[in-house]
């Protein structure tokens, strides 16, 4: 097996699960986000910027995805918009 294929994780195969419950898996906290720390998407910018317009907030212009994403929870949260 090359490098590549080894499994990375020191837990022994016998103590390691597969599956399980599924749960919500469309949903994951975005401080667990893989990509959490690169810069908000258009999408995000543009849709934060019409919620925060709508909210008389400002907010600074460079938050990663995962602050966009909990401002935009939060705005939503606080709009007749999403209500």
């Amino acid at each position: 097996m090359s490098e590549s294929n080894t499994h990375s994780d020191e837990t022994p195969l016998a103590e390691q699960t597969l599956g399980g419950p599924q749960g919500d898996t469309t949903r994951k906290d975005p401080e667990e986000w893989v990509t959490g720390d690169e810069p908000m998407t258009g999408a995000q910018r543009s849709y934060l910027d019409t919620l925060a317009r709508e909210a008389g907030e400002e907010l600074p212009g460079d938050l990663t995805k995962a602050q966009a994403s909990e401002h935009i929870d939060r705005l939503q949260s606080a709009s007749d918009r999403t209500s």
